[in-house]
């Protein structure tokens, strides 16, 4: 293994279809020269159009392996994804914290699936913001957004600097700026645009996306860095095929 290569860590589901998930997220990190580690915190049965089933990872066995990883090496940025609950959410970034408390992490908050399979309840507001004040970034869609903070638009959190988080807005499910991203830090908004706004949808694109800024982290960017440079990385993904299965490239 390349001791030049930072290290960078998916804790996320399996896709057996490889286009989202722990593999997409690996594949992702080794186009960028980085060296991928996987935990899986679910199986599931999926093609790129279709879910079918889930089965959980026990939490001890998660933390087990997390555990042993940043034990054996020196891990830099963690992607986190699908996970069943808060509290589950939160065992794992309290273990990721108290083995290595520089460890920026990123979630991509899939609450539910392209086919509107629901992973995950945030009923628990305190178990939410506890969450996210150990997360570096968080990258939802529109969709998701008003899901984790239903007053986000109307209260804008980020003109009074009460972000509990860096958020990165995806543009993907706005009709009104197709494809422009927007990044919250502390008070600034960064507004990302496209270079165009034909390309095709592909299945697992938000965990590429996700994924690709981890690896940028993981390489020394900072985070509005790493965030332009994923969204390079994610349009040549996304115009990489015409169908739901795309291709990686740098």
């Amino acid at each position: 293994m390349s001791t030049n290569r930072p290290f960078a860590l998916s804790i996320a589901g399996f896709d057996p279809s490889g286009g989202a998930g722990v593999l997409a997220d690996v594949k992702t990190f080794e186009q960028h020269q980085v060296n991928g580690f996987a935990i899986n915190t679910a199986n599931t049965i999926q093609t790129d159009n279709m879910f079918y089933e889930i089965q959980w990872t026990d939490l001890s066995f998660v933390i087990r392996s997390i555990e042993t990883l940043f034990l054996s090496y020196e891990i830099t940025t963690v992607k986190i994804g699908i996970v069943p609950s808060l509290y589950y959410l939160n065992r794992i970034l309290s273990s990721i914290k108290l083995l290595s408390p520089m460890t920026k992490i990123v979630w991509d908050p899939v609450l539910k699936s392209s086919t509107k399979f629901e992973f995950i309840e945030l009923n628990d507001d305190l178990l939410l913001n506890e969450a996210l004040s150990k997360i570096d970034l968080i990258t939802p869609n529109y969709d998701e957004i008003m899901m984790l903070f239903p007053d986000f638009v109307s209260e804008k959190p980020w003109v009074k600097n009460e972000l509990p988080s860096a958020i990165l807005l995806k543009g993907g499910h706005n009709e009104e700026a197709l494809g422009t991203d927007y990044l919250f830090m502390n008070s600034t908004v960064t507004e990302l645009l496209p270079t165009n706004i034909n390309f095709q949808p592909k299945h697992g694109s938000g965990c590429v996306l996700s994924s690709a800024i981890a690896a940028n982290l993981a390489l020394g960017h900072n985070l509005k860095s790493a965030c332009i440079e994923a969204k390079i990385y994610i349009e040549k993904y996304l115009s990489s095929s015409s169908t739901l299965i795309g291709h990686h490239y740098v």
